[in-house]
């Protein structure tokens, strides 16, 4: 499968995640989005990487595999992210009764 459909697929999904995040004031929904642009960028990672080994897989034994280390440390930030954000998500429901992000202005006293 030629690289075009992954690098189309990927600016897919990461524009679908820039226009959740711009125009949706759901915070739940809002980092949802931003997970969606994460892992579209993780696709296009792996996709570059497979490229990468293809073209030069006579040279190097362990070409492929630097793409799969980057997506590997973006999980683990996207996960930290995860549980900070439904943290403050949880903390602002508690004090808002909404996870609207035009109530957080409220939070300031």
């Amino acid at each position: 499968m030629p690289v075009n459909y992954y690098i189309f697929l990927s600016i897919t999904l990461f524009v679908i995640g820039i226009i959740g995040v711009l125009t949706r004031r759901n915070a739940i929904i809002i980092f949802m989005c931003i997970e969606l642009m994460l892992n579209a960028v993780n696709l296009l990672l792996v996709a570059f990487s497979k490229m990468h080994h293809l073209a030069n897989a006579a040279k190097d034994i362990t070409a492929g595999s630097d793409g799969q280390l980057f997506v590997f440390f973006i999980m683990v930030v996207a996960a930290a992210e995860v549980s900070v954000g439904l943290a403050i998500i949880v903390m602002l429901y508690r004090n808002t009764h909404s996870v609207d992000v035009n109530f957080l202005n409220r939070l300031k006293h």
